[in-house]
């Protein structure tokens, strides 16, 4: 018969006698009543940046959407399929979050690509160029930086790209009305892989800063 891999089996083993015993009551909990989270956090689907160990969740604290490169494309309303969208929508009008923040991070391989347009696509239908196609305008001017190091260029383009998705959101009606409302916050924040280190964008001049977290 087939099954999962070992190493699944055995992490869900783990977990139904760590997390979920400790935590059962909360559980059944959120599957009686259903979840409300406060936030929506759109991350990258880089295994090494998972949303909720970053930010120590619980369940149904966070609502994630992961993508490659944590892009949010501009409101388009055409029919077509649009799974972030989709995700945003119900965040924003289903379970009425507070926040959305849009967390990037170091050695993002969508930013390393969108920095190599030359490099020959992965399938014939080349979806990650297409997708990376929405910061295609920064990633020409970064790449182009000749008194920038690849890893400078690698991590001003990981910052950028935030901005890029939260000038994206602010395209949805639903968000720009909240967030005029003051109902709703948007955030950028960008995590270091390698040191752990998170960086919080500050909204009014866009750098990215380190909390003070002691």
């Amino acid at each position: 018969m087939p099954h999962l891999p070992e190493i699944l089996l055995n992490g869900y083993r783990n977990f139904m006698t760590g997390r979920y015993a400790s935590e059962s009551s909360r559980y059944r909990s959120l599957a009686r009543e259903g979840q409300a989270p406060a936030t929506m956090v759109i991350a990258c689907c880089d295994s090494r940046a998972a949303p909720e160990a970053i930010f120590d969740a619980g369940p149904g604290e966070l609502f994630v959407v992961r993508n490659v490169a944590n892009l949010v494309p501009p409101y388009a309303p055409d029919g077509e399929y649009h799974s972030t969208s989709a995700a945003l929508e119900f965040a924003v009008q289903s379970l009425k979050v507070s926040h959305i923040v849009v967390m990037g991070h170091g050695r993002c391989g969508g930013i390393r690509a969108a920095l190599d347009p030359s490099a020959a696509p992965l399938s014939p239908g080349d979806f990650i160029g297409k997708w990376m196609s929405l910061v295609a305008p920064a990633a020409e001017a970064v790449a182009g930086n000749a008194m920038m190091t690849a890893g400078e260029r690698q991590t001003a383009l990981e910052r950028i790209s935030i901005r890029y998705s939260l000038a994206n959101l602010r395209t949805f009606p639903c968000v720009s009305v909240l967030e005029g409302k003051g109902r709703l916050s948007l955030h950028g924040a960008w995590f270091d892989i390698s040191t752990g280190e998170l960086w919080v964008m500050n909204p009014r001049t866009g750098d990215f800063e380190r909390p003070d977290i002691d």
